[in-house]
């Protein structure tokens, strides 16, 4: 592979991190849903996550890189009531929008940072406030 072709550590890095975070964020609010029903936003979110876990295995396929497995299966926490399940998924998407700021300095590459400032936007504009709306309604 040429240097145009081949990712870098660090970019081979950020995108392992940033997997594992979508992987983390999929398995909990699966486990949320497996332990409440189908709750909102949960069971939208979920589907969210899914799109993100399938746009950054693009990425490593196309750079031919393997991706790492999901270490999240079976290992998701569990919640005592929807309510911290909330205050924790709001916790988990600021976390989650930190990561991307750090991920987007990983790279110049444009389809990497394109897809890194969705799923950063995602997380901020859609799966925050929605998550702080459940966990004002659930209080």
């Amino acid at each position: 592979m040429n240097s145009q072709t081949s990712l870098s550590p660090p970019e081979q890095q950020a995108l392992a991190d940033a997997l594992d975070d979508e992987y983390k964020s999929h398995e909990t609010y699966q486990q949320v849903i497996r332990d409440f029903g189908p709750v909102r936003p949960f069971i939208n979110i979920v589907e969210a996550e899914a799109r993100h876990i399938a746009a950054l295995s693009g990425l490593f396929a196309k750079y031919a890189v393997p991706s790492p497995v999901n270490r999240w299966a079976a290992k998701a926490p569990r919640f005592a009531s929807v309510h911290e399940a909330c205050v924790a998924g709001v916790r988990g998407e600021i976390d989650n929008v930190a990561i991307y700021d750090r991920l987007l300095l990983a790279t110049q590459r444009p389809d990497i940072l394109e897809v890194f400032q969705a799923l950063r936007s995602a997380s901020q504009d859609r799966h925050l406030p929605a998550f702080q709306r459940c966990a004002q309604r659930a209080a």
